[in-house]
């Protein structure tokens, strides 16, 4: 297959369904892949696993689904295939659009629409704005997703790919409060109504508990960073690193809890009553089973309008979390150590994962708290306190 490839004979494409697509590169980087990768983050493939290999002959028609690489050779390279339509007139081409220009069929499209298919019109739009209309089409391939889930509730399809749109979002610079976490619930429903969606239960599986984990799912990073740096390459960037729940492995048994004691158990730290430090909290899933375990994504952010940044020279900054009775946590005290420049404004993102015992139920709070050393844009420094609410609601199924 490498000759037909080297001969012109061959040409290998390949389709990723990953949510960051510099991810991938860096993977093919690292192992010296050079066939072109297209990145299809909403899977409008409609590929329930992975991986799928498809052969498309010369006239682009799909000869096989289910190629055998051992048989390639002689079932679909070196035969030479025609096209197969019974008629001498050419086939009609939909012309490449340019940026604005409305598409032919879609007048058609919308006037004959009727009401039972308004939902799916709305997804392909919110495709449309979705794989074409780059970062700032962001929000509004949101709000076409919104309202084709709003006419069909249960099409998992359009769940799963409105999540791919939060999570994108919460990626960029028009970041919104709770952006995360919609994707996780609207993944967790799609999966729900369609438990066959492979790359649908990786997606939350990615940020979820080592119970529920296959694999550490971006355990190579470092290594492929560290491989390609020693080849004299500059390993390709990645917009969003990964890190904690995606490096983390699967585990059989919940870990026991690190034992440690409370950094400010009578609460005696001043309480951060300005807002520099914001906190966003992620539960991955949200509703957690008895006996369960659940993962707690914890972000810090100095608030801009504020020019408020982190003091780096004193001690680290800490994060406690107290659990119920009958609770476990795996570490109840996490730290951030910071490198050795004296001011940086970087979000600080923290996890760990809680297990519910076997008669939890209804909604239970998770007491929490960061201590950090923060400077306002006016240079006044302060070593404040955080707290932070957790909120958890058992499901029985």
């Amino acid at each position: 297959m490498a000759q037909a490839v080297k001969e012109g004979k061959l040409l290998i494409l390949g389709i990723t369904q990953e949510q960051h697509p510099d991810r991938c590169r860096l993977l093919a980087q690292w192992k010296g892949f050079h066939w072109p990768i297209l990145h299809d983050p909403i899977n409008i493939m409609g590929a329930p696993v992975v991986p799928i290999l498809v052969a498309i002959d010369e006239q682009g028609i799909v000869r096989d689904t289910k190629p055998r690489l051992a048989t390639i050779e002689t079932t679909f390279i070196r035969p030479a295939f025609t096209d197969a339509t019974s008629s001498d007139e050419p086939p009609r081409l939909t012309p490449f659009l340019s940026p604005g220009q409305a598409h032919p069929d879609f007048d058609i499209l919308h006037a004959s629409a009727e009401k039972e298919n308004l939902p799916r019109v709305w997804r392909a739009l919110a495709d449309a704005l979705a794989l074409w209309g780059g970062e700032k089409r962001v929000s509004a391939a949101i709000d076409a997703y919104t309202q084709a889930s709003k006419l069909d509730p249960k099409d998992a399809v359009t769940l799963f790919r409105l999540g791919v749109c939060y999570r994108r979002r919460y990626d960029s610079v028009q970041r919104q409060a709770g952006d995360f976490q919609a994707a996780i619930n609207l993944w967790s429903r799609a999966v729900n109504l369609d438990p066959n969606q492979y790359i649908w239960r990786r997606r939350v599986q990615q940020y979820g508990p080592r119970l529920d984990k296959p694999y550490s799912f971006y355990d190579w990073v470092n290594e492929a960073e560290r491989v390609i740096a020693a080849r004299g390459e500059k390993p390709v960037p990645l917009a969003v690193r990964p890190g904690g729940a995606e490096f983390a492995y699967p585990v059989k048994e919940f870990p026991a809890q690190a034992r440690a004691r409370s950094p400010d158990s009578e609460g005696k730290i001043n309480r951060d009553k300005h807002g520099l430090i914001r906190a966003e909290v992620t539960v991955v899933p949200q509703g957690v089973r008895p006996g369960r375990a659940t993962r707690i994504h914890v972000v810090l952010r100095p608030d801009a309008k504020q020019k408020a940044h982190w003091n780096n020279e004193a001690e680290p900054m800490r994060l406690w979390i107290d659990a119920p009775g009958g609770w476990q946590i795996d570490e109840p005290l996490l730290t951030w150590k910071a490198g050795k420049i004296a001011v940086t404004e970087e979000e600080r993102s923290l996890d760990f994962e809680v297990k519910a015992p076997a008669n939890a139920k209804g909604r239970i709070e998770l007491r929490a708290y960061a201590l950090y050393n923060v400077c306002d844009g006016g240079g006044r420094c302060w070593f404040l306190r955080l707290d932070i609410p957790i909120e958890l609601q058992v499901r029985e199924n």
